[in-house]
């Protein structure tokens, strides 16, 4: 036999030198624009992350989405929006696109507008400049217009909550033509002007005759157009029944204050609906929403519904596939991922941090796959044994308590190879600004080189790298085997189970993106 020690050093010294260096300053590997721009679109928020600030997050997503092709650069603003859930990064990719492909824009707009919320950010980028314009220009004005003419009496009235811009300055700038009396009402009392109450919708005039003291039934609308009035607390309770999931979600504190609780009936209602896994699905609740509920909840709110929150997050996860073969996943325990997950924000940044939905993910796999091996991770791997049986958000308290220490995303993967370990899946969950043990500059990064030993003694493994942060790279680069994807929706778990099961083309998730339908 020839010596192996000389052989052996051969090992990954054709894999793919580093090509950049990352927000910690080490050896990575950049991603192509499309993949940047799709990984930043489903992490992005516009706050200020560990690395980097919410200028700098804004200024490379408008320039990746001037450099793609116009078609994926639409596919890309309606998959963060419909399987990522988010608001801000689609409403600027959409300002982009007004300017590069009005027809593509036109295509695109209703798919990724589908809120009053969502409108009122798009009409701010515009008017902005940040996308290229100030105006909003006759393709965005009609398609506002459009929106404005094609919503539900409810969902003017909802988007009517909020302002920078609020949606009487929307309507001021984009003047919709009503199609009947009554929206023309509608459109007017929004802008504060005179207008006959008989002539507006039944939802107005119930809201109207409540703030005037002329009815005492509570109307169903959002609870921030009540706020301001003295409620008694069978009306509070009234507001409680007829709110939307998300609203009760956001709002127990504020109905605990307000005596929305004292009726036994009430919290029974409301515990029913935060459960229920129909209204869990509508809302396209994230599991990481209701950790920060849990966290920001009163000790005054009733236990019915904090136990109501957990068998919603229980729910929130129920689609946590079942993965063949034996599972590892390591979850980065890092001192950077002690930052917000929706980054920094002056008064309005998350409790929840990265570690925490690191944490979620890594419990969730645990509770599907009961055999599945937890790696927590920081430049070594930290010991910790987790029951399968304990609630999710249990584990992921009991794992985000290990934080601290630098990034080293090669430990787990050596540690499985210091002792002969070949898992068929490995998952990732982190920032991916790996600085420590960095290797010199022209080699494979230190993940890269650890997993291409791993892949010698498994050739079917396969690894997924989920990124929860905005910096667009990589520790190992994208092939058949390496699925590169970020965001923190449950979208995630169905891109793993088709993955990791071989349905996944080679063009991994780009190539799921552009399946999109326009």
């Amino acid at each position: 036999m020839a010596n192996r020690s000389v052989f052996a050093s051969l090992r990954g010294r054709f894999a793919p030198q580093a090509d950049t260096r990352n927000a910690a300053g080490a050896p990575a590997y950049d991603l192509a624009p499309a993949h940047k721009l799709a990984q930043l679109a489903m992490t992005g928020t516009f706050g200020g992350g560990y690395y980097q600030d919410a200028q700098a997050q804004a200024r490379t997503l408008i320039e990746l989405a001037n450099t793609v092709n116009p078609d994926f650069l639409a596919r890309t603003a309606i998959h963060a929006r419909d399987k990522g859930h988010m608001k801000d990064t689609p409403a600027l990719l959409l300002a982009v696109l007004s300017g590069r492909d009005p027809v593509l824009f036109a295509r695109a707009f209703p798919k990724v507008v589908t809120s009053g919320r969502v409108l009122r950010t798009f009409v701010q980028i515009m008017r902005s400049g940040q996308a290229g314009r100030k105006s909003l220009g006759s393709r965005p004005k009609a398609m506002v217009r459009d929106w404005l003419n094609g919503a539900s009496d409810g969902q003017l009235l909802a988007a009517s909550v909020g302002n920078a811009p609020s949606l009487a300055d929307v309507i001021r700038m984009v003047h919709p033509r009503p199609a009947d009396p009554q929206r023309e009402a509608f459109y007017a009392w929004l802008i504060d002007r005179p207008v006959d109450v008989s002539a507006l919708p039944p939802i107005v005039q119930d809201l109207l005759a409540f703030r005037s003291g002329v009815s005492e039934q509570v109307p169903a609308v959002p609870f921030q157009l009540l706020g301001s009035l003295p409620l008694t607390p069978g009306q509070w309770g009234a507001v409680a029944r007829t709110a939307s999931w998300q609203t009760l979600r956001q709002g127990l504190n504020m109905l605990t204050r307000n005596g929305a609780f004292a009726d036994p009936a009430v919290i029974a209602h409301v515990a029913s609906v935060l459960c229920d896994p129909e209204r869990i699905r509508a809302a396209k609740a994230l599991p990481y929403q209701l950790l920060a509920t849990l966290r920001a909840l009163n000790k005054a709110v009733p236990p019915a519904l904090r136990e109501a929150l957990h068998d919603a997050m229980e729910r929130a996860v129920a689609n946590v596939p079942r993965f063949a073969g034996q599972v590892v996943v390591c979850p980065d325990v890092s001192s950077s991922m002690r930052s917000p997950v929706t980054g920094y924000r002056s008064g309005a940044a998350t409790a929840v941090q990265c570690i925490d939905v690191a944490a979620l993910v890594a419990a969730a796999i645990k509770r599907s796959n009961p055999d599945a091996r937890i790696l927590p991770f920081e430049e070594q791997v930290r010991d910790i044994a987790l029951e399968p049986r304990d609630t999710i958000l249990t584990n992921a308290r009991r794992l985000a308590e290990l934080g601290g220490g630098g990034t080293d995303c090669a430990a787990p993967l050596a540690w499985l190879n210091a002792r002969h370990e070949a898992p068929d899946l490995v998952v990732f969950v982190s920032d991916n600004q790996s600085w420590g043990n960095k290797r010199p500059d022209g080699t494979p990064t230190g993940m890269l080189r650890e997993w291409t030993k791993l892949k010698a003694r498994n050739r079917k493994a396969r690894l997924v790298c989920i990124d929860i942060q905005p910096y667009g790279t990589a520790q190992v680069l994208e092939r058949e085997d390496v699925l590169n994807i970020g965001g923190f929706s449950d979208a995630a778990f169905d891109q793993m189970a088709e993955f990791a099961s071989g349905r996944m083309e080679a063009t991994h998730w780009v190539g799921q993106i552009m399946a999109q339908p326009l």
